[in-house]
């Protein structure tokens, strides 16, 4: 996992999905779902971090140090231990009492640690187990488990919040959960790309990477999305496209797909405000989709509307999504 999008093909084809996010990414995140914002969606939870080495993870290191101020009712972490001869653990905290009368709740009051039965697979009986006992899962799963890891989330009915590439979008198991607002793209990463920590057994074989002054590696991954079904303030903010372009007599500025009824839009901030059929649109559109604001009607290749290829004058186009702009939300002179 050297470069951008090597680094996730090298993780399907490995299976070497153990990547640290850094702890600044996270804060910036989680801002948005918990006491500093409108909506608060951790106080008297109980949050799973089920891909976690609390040794090395940032998600159980930002949920432990603020265990109290967040309120959560309870902390659980596991992770997977790929030496088949060692079983993993789980690390629990719990709201406790304040034993010394000083008004808080030292960690080490409420803090266990018990041997699991298994190596702490997500997919094992224990750790759905756990899920079962759970209200949020917060964590970076398995890049290359990403379809399935969504799908037991969806089976359990939980809320989540977890990081993916944003070409997940364009999977089959994921797309429909997206285009029926059962699950949508974070706040904070749009654009760019973003650094993890990765085990020093990790190797570093091409562009991407540094390695600090304590020996610890780090690599750079293009493309990577926060991915969630908890609400927050801004994904109902109105979208205005940047250059706010109409399309009534800018209509050569949208060509139309040689094989479908719909115009193309190269870049999100070029949507057209007066337009309010089919539109083919690049799939970062996701970083601004407001459901009250748009429609999504499906995803290129396959779909109700039939098998699309996005093609303009003969040339293919990179994916699209198909949305359509609700009346409703007209923008008005």
């Amino acid at each position: 996992m050297a470069n951008t999008t090597g680094a996730l093909t090298n993780a399907r084809k490995g299976k070497n999905d153990e990547f640290y996010t850094q702890r600044s990414d996270i804060e910036k995140e989680l801002n948005n779902y918990n006491h500093l914002s409108k909506h608060n969606h951790f106080k008297d939870m109980v949050v799973f971090c089920n891909c976690d080495d609390p040794t090395e993870s940032n998600f159980f290191k930002y949920f432990a140090d603020n265990f109290s101020v967040l309120g959560l009712k309870k902390l659980i972490c596991t992770h997977y231990e790929a030496d088949e001869n060692k079983k993993s653990y789980i690390l629990t905290i719990t709201r406790g009492r304040d034993v010394n009368g000083d008004g808080k709740i030292n960690r080490q009051d409420v803090e266990t640690k018990e041997m699991l039965f298994s190596n702490g697979d997500f997919r094992s009986p224990e750790c759905i187990e756990l899920l079962k006992q759970s209200d949020i899962v917060v964590t970076n799963p398995p890049f290359s488990l990403f379809r399935e890891y969504v799908a037991q989330l969806m089976e359990y009915n939980k809320k989540f919040l977890i990081i993916g590439n944003i070409n997940a979008v364009t999977y089959k198991e994921i797309f429909p959960l997206i285009k029926e607002n059962k699950m949508w793209l974070g706040e904070s990463i749009h654009s760019g790309d973003r650094e993890f920590g990765v085990p020093d057994s990790y190797p570093i074989n091409a562009v991407g990477y540094r390695i600090d002054e304590n020996g610890k590696k780090y690599i750079r991954v293009k493309g990577v999305r926060w991915y969630t079904n908890l609400d927050y303030s801004k994904r109902h903010d109105e979208f205005i496209p940047k250059n706010y372009k109409n399309y009534y007599g800018n209509e050569n500025d949208f060509p139309k797909y040689d094989n479908y009824d719909a115009i193309n839009i190269n870049n999100t901030a070029d949507i057209p405000v007066d337009y309010y059929e089919i539109m083919g649109v690049p799939i970062t559109f996701l970083d601004k989709y407001n459901p009250e604001q748009f429609e999504i009607i499906q995803l290129d290749h396959w779909g109700v509307l039939g098998n699309l290829d996005n093609v303009v004058n003969g040339k293919t186009l990179y994916r699209r999504i198909y949305i359509r702009r609700k009346k409703d939300t007209k923008n008005e002179d």
